[in-house]
């Protein structure tokens, strides 16, 4: 085997391109190479914060939307028991007017049947005066009575 000046040339070379490359090149390097896995890490490890807080906002919010579904059933029964209690107060307030209507007419109707008996009273009593002026202006005799009876029915 022959080594020459050469080969040790290039290994002398060699040798020194390793110790630069080992102190100048490596380092920056290496960092880098840490520095991006560390940024890394971080992206992960936000990633599964992100996730986690996904994952609770959505329990969360499910929460919140469920509360709020009973919340509004809640309103609405509150509102139809509220809408029941009016009308059955306006039920009852109409009931209660339509008793006075229906009271206030029957006491026009009796009111009116009173005026009209009345009325037929007087009538009555100025026909029965009529007849009695014209019975006691004229005779009486059988003919004759009969005869102003029965002009006196065909006047009425």
């Amino acid at each position: 085997m022959n080594i020459n000046l050469t080969l040790l040339g290039q290994m002398i070379t060699f040798m020194l391109f390793v110790t630069f490359t080992k102190h100048f090149v490596w380092p920056p390097i290496t960092r880098a190479l840490a520095a991006r896995q560390a940024k890394i890490a971080d992206g992960l490890a936000a990633a599964e914060k992100g996730h986690a807080a996904l994952l609770s906002a959505k329990a969360q919010s499910a929460l919140m939307l469920k509360e709020s579904q009973q919340q509004a059933a809640k309103t609405l029964l509150e509102a139809k028991k509220q809408a029941e209690s009016l009308l059955a107060l306006a039920r009852e307030q109409a009931d209660k007017a339509g008793e006075q209507i229906i009271n206030q007419a029957k006491g026009q109707v009796a009111q009116m049947v009173t005026q009209a008996k009345e009325g037929l009273r007087q009538h009555v009593a100025q026909l029965a005066l009529l007849a009695a002026q014209k019975v006691m202006s004229q005779t009486i005799d059988d003919k004759r009575h009969h005869a102003l009876l029965d002009a006196f029915i065909e006047q009425v």
